[in-house]
Order: structure tokens, then C-alpha cells, then sequence
């Protein structure tokens, strides 16, 4: 096995995992935040798998130009989690649709969480 192997991400097992519903919860929030301008992306980076992540960063900055080309101020979302749906398609893997209502819309957010190293990370997640 090669050293960059060795230290590479090691599948886990649904069993070692943990509930993922509040991990969703807790993720939805922090990605409608960082696209509102407040909360910062990095906070979010060690529950995201890297595509995911630089995917996340671009999405905010694209955020971030809208608001100023606007000249609106970042304000805190208010949001209420409608439902969470999931489906477990493969060991160690949830898909999971999550419905948010906020005061001009309901969207649909979708995540794909895969276990790593004994945690959940987020392989895709998109604002719909």
C-alpha cells in the first residue's frame, strides 16, 4: 500500500456511524447561512468531501457578488425544516432530501452523505 493510500479516507460501515438527521439539520442550516453572507464556508469544510466543498465556495461567492451588485447587507435567513427524507442506497451512504420553508419560498435541498473515517461527509449538496 502507498504512504498517500495509507492516509487516504477509509469507508465506514453504517453501523460505526452515527444518526445522521441531526448532522442534515445542522448542515442545511449552515449552507443557507453561508449563501445569506452570515457565516463563513470554512466552518463548514471538515463535514464536506473537497468536490463538495470547492462546489460550496464557488456557490457562495457567486452569493456574495449578487448581494453586492444589489447592495444588500447580509441578514441572517429564518428558515423552519419542514421534513427530511432519506434513503441508505449502499453501506455507509444516505441520500436525503431536505424541504425548507422560508418567508418567500420552500425549497428542496438535496445531500449525499458518505461514511468516512467513523464520521458522515457530505458528498454533494445542492439548494434546489
Amino acid at each position: 500500500m502507498a504512504l498517500n493510500e495509507y492516509f487516504a479516507p477509509q469507508p465506514t460501515a453504517r453501523a460505526d456511524l452515527p444518526d445522521p438527521l441531526p448532522l442534515l439539520r445542522s448542515l442545511t442550516q449552515g449552507v443557507l447561512e453561508v449563501f445569506a453572507g452570515v457565516r463563513e464556508v470554512d466552518q463548514l469544510a471538515r463535514w464536506f468531501a473537497e468536490d463538495a466543498y470547492r462546489s460550496l465556495i464557488a456557490r457562495a461567492n457567486l452569493s456574495a457578488r449578487a448581494r453586492s451588485a444589489r447592495g444588500v447587507a447580509p441578514v441572517r435567513p429564518v428558515f423552519e425544516i419542514l421534513s427530511i427524507r432519506t434513503s441508505e442506497p449502499a453501506d455507509g451512504v444516505v441520500e436525503a432530501v431536505v424541504i425548507v420553508a422560508g418567508p418567500g419560498r420552500t425549497r428542496a435541498v438535496a445531500v449525499r452523505l458518505e461514511g468516512l473515517d467513523r464520521r458522515w461527509r457530505a458528498a454533494s449538496f445542492a439548494v434546489l
